[in-house]
Formats: structure tokens, C-alpha cells, sequence
């Protein structure tokens, strides 16, 4: 459950291929971050990078750019078609995978703060980070652009949130913020560049005015015709898919189309999407033409059809998925190993993989075992009976055994904030509170995996209890093995909640967290019995 944030920023050069270059091997040389795309704009005299990372990891990726630009970019000779106030004019944080919209602000203000104090330079927060609604957008901010600039930092209500409030000639000013994911997004029309501009106007937020507003919120677009693809095109950006996905605003553009009895052939996403917007698009098709379809990659399948994506060109999604992209970095040696491999690790004269790892991968097998009987029933004819209950209960199994399997991995980094606080300096008072509040907080994220794998396996039992019931009676020892691989995998990571717990300070988190796991464990034992119980009376 890897955290990648994505992080996008602007600067103010687009023809210095010195320059450009110097700011992406910042980025590359960073560890932890994934240099995914590098867009130079000559007539507008910006580059745009395009990276992803763990949290940590996109900060310094960010600082490191900004560092590289303060050296290489001078504003004061600075002149391009796009609007712009700074060296670094705009550098968003946004949210891709296991990762907060409120996570994103604090990496920003992170960011904004760590850059302002060592560059000297003034930075603004926007979006979702800024404090005030008049500075919230980004055109608020970067009103009178650099030119401007000089005179608006005198004013009091446009201090920088860090920084001097003074004009810094060489640089100007950057805004940092996190945002929602924006997906550029064009649907092609097998009609005209009008035709496909009146679909844009009744479907983008702004429609044709305060007074026409059209009917999809978070959409900006247009229309237009491409020569190279003889077609028409609604193409817009998404700035919040979460409000309207991309298979939305094709169904509706669709519908738009035939009230003008044109055709729609397919569609395009320009750049790189998060695996969330294509899982959305696949769920929405499989309710509506009542399909059953587990596994992520005939998901992606589905969808990558249903909206026609290879209409233009053929549509990768190693390529253009950004978790798959960073996905050869996925850190998960144990989970990766063979099973021999594995259990000949655990038995080595170490300490870790421990009880933590070996209990998250007893209760991914468990909730696996759940899985399969419930596909080994699904679809066969004698049991066509029970195919209702099979399709309800075989998801929460099989992501259940999913999600536990970067658990393994998981409890073997689980102290490295604490062991990382344990080396902290102590020669002053001030040092050792910070070193005590540091490994408080260390054991805390600790305690955190293993009831992470309380938790997910918890939510497995009432699937398996349906499954006992009703899946194939042949597979029952299958069943049985999983509900006590499973009742034992939360057991084992119940008591390594509570090893963990014995030097936490705080008394309300101890409280909450030690009521949460005896109420996960007592329910494991409870429902093991049940499933038992169950396969019994068959």
C-alpha cells in the first residue's frame, strides 16, 4: 500500500535546454522519485515536470528543482505567451494512491516553508492549502504576473504564507498547493468542430455563461477539429474526476451527440491517469451490463473498450497508468519471494520477517483460500443456485487477501521511525524531548501495520461465513483451513499491536486502539467458530 503523490511543477523556462535538462536530472537523482515526463513549451517559454514519489520523497524531488532553477533561471530576461510570477511560477502536490487530499497540503506546506527559508525567496499557498478564499486560485495569485509583482508583495493582504515579502528580482514568486488529479480528456466526434464546440458548452461547468451553466461540475472544455485524425473532438480537462469521471463525461457527450445525430468514435486521454479513474469507469460498466469481473487487469480491459481509449492510438496501460509505471519500484521483497524463499527467511537467525509478517500472510491465505471456493462455485451449473450470493461475497475475499499482501512487507519497516528517533541527539533538554515525542511517534505508526492487518482481515469473515454456507460442499476442509489461517493471522498481529503498546505514553490513543483490537480479535475467534460451525451442519 506504496503512497505515491505526484508532484507537477512549472517553470519559466521552455528553450534553455541546459537548463531544462539541469531541473529533470535534479528530479531523476532523487531518490524515491520517478521522473515520468519533461514538456517544454518554446512559444510559451515553460517547462512542465511531471514526477511521482512517496511523500518524503516529492518534497525533496521538489526542493532539488527548485534549487537547480535558482541557480540556472534569471526572471529579469524572462518573456513567454503563458502567464507566469516566478522562476518556479507553480508547483502542485496532488494526491494518486493510499494518499490524502489533507496529506497534500501538509507535503506543500512542507515544501513551501523548507524552500522559502533556503532559497529566500517568497512563496504562496493555493487550492486546497491556501488559508484565504481571495487567494485560493491560481489566477488570484499570479494576478499582474512578475511585473506586478514588485508592487503587490507591499500590500498587506498578499504577504507570502513563507518567505520575504519582498521583491526577489531574479526569482519572483511560486505558488505551492495541492490539488485534485487533473485528466486531459478528449472524446472524439465523427462530425464538426462546431457541433463538437456546442456538446463542450452544454456539458462544461461554465457552459455559455453565469446565466447558462452547463451540467457537469469540475469540467473545463471546448471543441475543436484535429486534421491529423479527420475528426472533431469535445476535448476538456477533468480537474476533480472523483466529481466527474472521465466515463461521465463520455456518456454524456455520447448523448449529446446522438440528439444531434452524430457519431462517437472512441476517445483519448492526453498524458498520464491515475488507476482509480479506470476502475471507476470499469465498475460503472460491469453494473450496468451485469458483469462479474475480479481481476484488475480485465477491469482495466473493460473500461480501456468501453471508452474506446486505442481510437487514436493504442492505449498502454504500463504506459499511461501512472501506478504501473512506478510500479517496478514496488518495495516488497518478501511478498516477492518464493514461498520456500520465504519461509527459509523466517527461519534464519534474524529477527524480522517475525510473528507481524508471517500473521499478515497467514490472513491473506485465509481470506485467499475464502476466495477461491467462492470462484470454484461461481459459474458452475449445479450450483447456478447460488451464483447471487457468490458474486456478493467473492469480492471482499478476494481484495481482503489482496490488501494483506503488502502488509508481509510492511511489519519489517514498521520501526524505522522509532529506530531512526532512537539515534537522535539527547545532550539537551530540548533534544531529548524531541527524541521521546519522535519514538512515541514511531511506536504509534508501529502499532499501526499490524492493526492495518486486524483490520482488513477483518472485514473478510462475513463473505467466508457465506461462503461456508453456500459454496461448494467439496472444498469444505478448504474453507475450514481458511478461517483459521485467518483467525490466526489476526490473533498473531493482535498481539503485536499489543507488545507495541506497552511504552506508548498517550493514554487516550493506548485506550482507543487497544479497545479497537479486542474488539477485532474477540470478533476472529467468534466467527471462526461460526464458519465451523456452518460447515458442520452441511
Amino acid at each position: 500500500m506504496r503512497k505515491i503523490v505526484e508532484c507537477v511543477p512549472n517553470f519559466s523556462e521552455g528553450k534553455n535546454r541546459e537548463t531544462i535538462d539541469a531541473i529533470a536530472q535534479a528530479i531523476r537523482n532523487t531518490p524515491g522519485c520517478t521522473l515520468l515526463d519533461v514538456d517544454p513549451g518554446k512559444s510559451t517559454n515553460r517547462t512542465v515536470y511531471t514526477f511521482v514519489g512517496d511523500p518524503d520523497a516529492v518534497i525533496e524531488g521538489a526542493l532539488n528543482s527548485a534549487r537547480a532553477a535558482r541557480q540556472k533561471i534569471d526572471m529579469r530576461t524572462h518573456k513567454g505567451e503563458h502567464p507566469r510570477m516566478g522562476a518556479m511560477d507553480v508547483c502542485p502536490f496532488i494526491p494518486v494512491a493510499n494518499v490524502t487530499m489533507d496529506e497534500c497540503v501538509e507535503i506543500s506546506k512542507t515544501f513551501g516553508r523548507l524552500a522559502a527559508e533556503e532559497l529566500g525567496v517568497p512563496f504562496f499557498l493555493y487550492e486546497a492549502s491556501a488559508v484565504d478564499d481571495y487567494r485560493r486560485k491560481l489566477p488570484q495569485v499570479r494576478k499582474g504576473e512578475y511585473e506586478g509583482l514588485a508592487g503587490r508583495l507591499k500590500e498587506p493582504q498578499w504577504k507570502p504564507d513563507f518567505g520575504p515579502a519582498e521583491f526577489i528580482p531574479q526569482w519572483g514568486a511560486t505558488a505551492t498547493g495541492a490539488r485534485s488529479f487533473l485528466i486531459a480528456y478528449n472524446v472524439n466526434i465523427l462530425g464538426t468542430s462546431n457541433q463538437a464546440h456546442r456538446i463542450a458548452l452544454n456539458l462544461r461547468e461554465a457552459g455559455r455563461g453565469p446565466d447558462s451553466p452547463g451540467r457537469l461540475k469540475a469540467v473545463k472544455g471546448m471543441g475543436w477539429f484535429v486534421n491529423e485524425y479527420n475528426m472533431a473532438q469535445v476535448t476538456v480537462n477533468l480537474n476533480d474526476y472523483q466529481v466527474t469521471p472521465m466515463h461521465v463525461l463520455f456518456e454524456e457527450v455520447k448523448r449529446e451527440a446522438a440528439a444531434l445525430n452524430v457519431g462517437v468514435a472512441g476517445s483519448e486521454v492526453v498524458g498520464l491517469i491515475p488507476l482509480a479513474s479506470i476502475l471507476m469507469a470499469a465498475d460503472y460498466y460491469m453494473e450496468k451490463e451485469k458483469l462479474f469481473i475480479l481481476d484488475e487487469d480485465q477491469r482495466v480491459r473493460l473500461a480501456v473498450e468501453r471508452l474506446g481509449l486505442s481510437s487514436v492510438a493504442p492505449f498502454d496501460p504500463k504506459e499511461k497508468i501512472i501506478e504501473y509505471r512506478v510500479a517496478g519500484e514496488r518495495d516488497e521483497p518478501l511478498a516477492g519471494m518464493s514461498l520456500r524463499a520465504f519461509i527459509e527467511e523466517v527461519a534464519s537467525r534474524s529477527s524480522a520477517p517475525g510473528g507481524g509478517s508471517v500473521s499478515a500472510a497467514l490472513a491473506a491465505m485465509g481470506a485467499g483460500l475464502g476466495a477461491m471456493v467462492g470462484k470454484l462455485t461461481y459459474g458452475v451449473r449445479k450450483f447456478e443456485s447460488v451464483d447471487a450470493q457468490m458474486r456478493k461475497s467473492i469480492p471482499p475475499l478476494h481484495d481482503a487477501a489482496v490488501s494483506l499482501i503488502p502488509m508481509i512487507d510492511a511489519d519489517t519497516t514498521a520501526f524505522n521511525d522509532f529506530m531512526e528517533a532512537l539515534r537522535m541527539p539527547r545532550g539537551t533538554d530540548a533534544e531529548r524531548s524531541e527524541r521521546a515525542e519522535c519514538m512515541q511517534a514511531g511506536l504509534k505508526k508501529a502499532i499501526d501495520i499490524p492493526l492495518t492487518t486486524m483490520e482488513l482481515g477483518d472485514r473478510a469473515w462475513d463473505a467466508l461465513c457465506e461462503v461456508a454456507r453456500c459454496g461448494n460442499p467439496a472444498s469444505r476442509s478448504d474453507v475450514e483451513v481458511g478461517a483459521r489461517a485467518l483467525e490466526t493471522g489476526i490473533w498473531g498481529a493482535y498481539k503485536n499491536v499489543m507488545i507495541n503498546m506497552v511504552e506508548i505514553t498517550d493514554d487516550a490513543f493506548k485506550s482507543r486502539v487497544t479497545l479497537e483490537a479486542e474488539s477485532i480479535v474477540s470478533r476472529a475467534a467468534q466467527k471462526c467458530a461460526e464458519v465451523l460451525e456452518i460447515l458442520k451442519g452441511r
